[in-house]
Formats: structure tokens, sequence, C-alpha cells
């Protein structure tokens, strides 16, 4: 879906259509949870503090959240999906991937079919949705951002090798900030770069994740679309611009990432137990550290206190931090949950 939280505000609400629109928390320490296309032009994108989005637009309207309304129209949507195929692996409410090899209407190529469900959409929610077509889940990906909003786009098999070859690394998915800036380091700017590099060395600087880099750089994935996974843990990290070194530093940054993850808890009715706090250092080295609460964690200010009670203990700190993430996993009460990404015939 094309930014679909603040994109259903904007129909639900017609005094906002044309205009640069954030959904979340418009105080101090709020974060963006969407941003219109109208925002973006801006520089404002989700996951950003809210202080910033307004200084980047003074324009910005602020949006309270309404994820009962969000989480209503992705089941429509995925309504929509099961018409065409049972293998559905949603990512979260506005992103799934479908396998649609064998397909309900026995339509002949995945095009048609993605062509038929953006009409679908459009004509039953009055929302856009931008799909990429592929051979494999990791180009179908990469072809759904590449002509968004409410665009389409295919990646053959002739062509996948040469798209991925000409890609700069950082627009990979499972390449994030860090480990671009890393591979970028190691002279590696493209997917020709990468698909240079031997297993064994990618596996020396990137541990598990280099087969993975192996492979995609050679625009092979074969993981398939697994409709009944029950997601294990629910998470989001950080990156930083800049080094940080105090306490008060490290409080300010994981607030917006507390709110990331607990939107998500939110919007879907997953709660957990364990809440496990990521510290990653200007040399790399990591820590973690875990504590398991005996009932479900119930709010945010809860997740909060947890993770702030792991963080303090770790300063003063030896070295900048450059990387903060938070975890909360031992999940129950959560609907079937999946990962997202497509096998869809060409």
């Amino acid at each position: 879906m094309d930014a679909f939280y603040a994109s259903v505000e904007q129909r639900d609400n017609p005094a906002l259509r044309g205009l640069p629109v954030a959904v979340g928390g418009s105080r101090e320490r709020g974060v963006v949870a969407a941003a219109s296309y109208e925002a973006r032009k801006f520089g404002v994108h989700s996951a950003m503090p809210s202080v910033t989005a307004r200084r980047k637009c003074p324009e910005l309207i602020f949006v309270p959240p309404r994820f009962d309304v969000y989480k209503a129209v992705s089941l429509q949507i995925r309504g929509i999906f099961a018409e065409y195929t049972p293998m559905i692996e949603p990512l979260s409410l506005d992103e799934a991937y479908l396998d649609v090899t064998e397909n309900l209407p026995g339509i002949a190529t995945a095009t048609e079919i993605a062509q038929r469900i953006r009409a679908r959409i459009r004509q039953e929610t009055a929302l856009t949705a931008s799909a990429g077509v592929s051979y494999n889940k990791f180009l179908a990906k990469l072809a759904s951002d590449h002509r968004k909003p409410d665009g389409l786009f295919v990646i053959t098999p002739r062509m996948g090798p040469a798209y991925v070859e000409d890609l700069p690394v950082s627009k990979f998915h499972g390449v994030g900030p860090a480990t671009a800036a890393r591979m970028n380091q190691l002279g590696i700017q493209t997917g020709l770069d990468l698909r240079a590099h031997s297993l064994a060395f990618l596996q020396q600087h990137f541990g598990k994740a280099g087969a993975y880099y192996y492979w995609i750089a050679r625009a092979i994935d074969d993981r398939p679309v697994r409709p009944d996974r029950i997601r294990k843990s629910v998470g989001a990290e950080n990156t930083f611009s800049a080094d940080l070194f105090t306490l008060g530093e490290a409080h300010g940054a994981l607030q917006p990432i507390f709110q990331k993850v607990w939107c998500y808890c939110d919007s879907t009715g997953i709660r957990g137990r364990t809440v496990t706090l990521k510290v990653k250092y200007a040399d790399f080295s990591q820590a973690t550290r875990s504590r398991t609460a005996a009932a479900p964690i119930s709010s945010q200010h809860e997740l909060e206190r947890v993770g702030l009670a792991l963080l303090e203990p770790l300063f003063p700190v030896p070295k900048g931090i450059r990387l903060l993430g938070i975890t909360l996993s031992t999940l129950n009460d959560q609907p079937r949950q999946t990962e997202a990404q497509l096998r869809l015939s060409v």
C-alpha cells in the first residue's frame, strides 16, 4: 500500500488531501508512524522524531493513529488477495507477498493478477497500491518499490541479474544503513561489486548473513512464501549519524524505537514477555541485555521502563554508540504472522 496510514487519513478526511500529513504523535518525544507523499517531498519519513519532521516541514499536519481502522482496511485488502491465492505471507498491515504460480482464477501471468488486484483495491477501498512482480521474493520486493506510488513493475528472469548488478547495495532489501556503510568501506558499492566477492569473504565479514548476500547478488533467492509462519519477535533499531556518548542522548534516541515497536504491537494485538536491548558501538562490537517478565508487557510505558532499566547499567560507555535496538519476544495472543515476499510467475 502507498503511504498506507496517511492515505487512509486523507481518504477519510478530504480536508487533508494534497497536504503534508504525518500519522503519529506531535509532542517533543513523538515519532512519525507514516508520512504522506506530500510530506515525503520535504524529507519526512516514518520513524523520524516528530520534532525533526516539524523542522523539515513547518506546515506538517499531525494526525493521531487509528489502528483499528487501518487493521479493518488491511483485512479488507487481505480478502481481495484470498480470491486469487491462498499463498499469502503478510509482512505488516500494509504489505504482503503472494505466490500465484498456481492461482484460483487460473490466470496465465502474475502481471495480470497484479493489475487486477491493484484495480480491485482502488475500486473497493479508494486507496492505491504498488506491486512488484518477479520470480523470487528478493526481486519482487525491489520491484514493488521501483514505481511507487500507484505503480507496477516486473523483473523477468532475463532482467534479474543485470537489474541487481546495477543497483546500489543500500537499495537492497535486507541491507540496512550500517551494513551498507560497512560494505562501502570494503569497496562494495553495487550488486556487481558484491557479486565479485566469494562466499567465504562475505561470511567472514557478515557472518550468517553473508550467504544471503552472496546469492541475492546473483539474483537468486529460494525462500518460499510461507503463509503459516508464526512470528517469533517484534523489533526495531536505528543507526545514528553521530555516535551517542551520554545516557541522556541514549534515552532520547530510544523513544522513537519504543514507539515504533509498540505501534506494531497495538495494531496487531501482539504481546510479549521478553524485552531485549541491542547496543552496537562505534567499533562494531555489540552488547545485548534481556529481561523476561512474568506477564506480557501491557503498555508502551512498561516497555520503556524495562528497556531503560537494561540500558542504564551500561553507562558510562567505553566508546560511542552507533546503534540501539529493542526487541519484544516470547510472544503470545497473536494472529498468524509472516514476513512478506512474493514468488510470482511471469
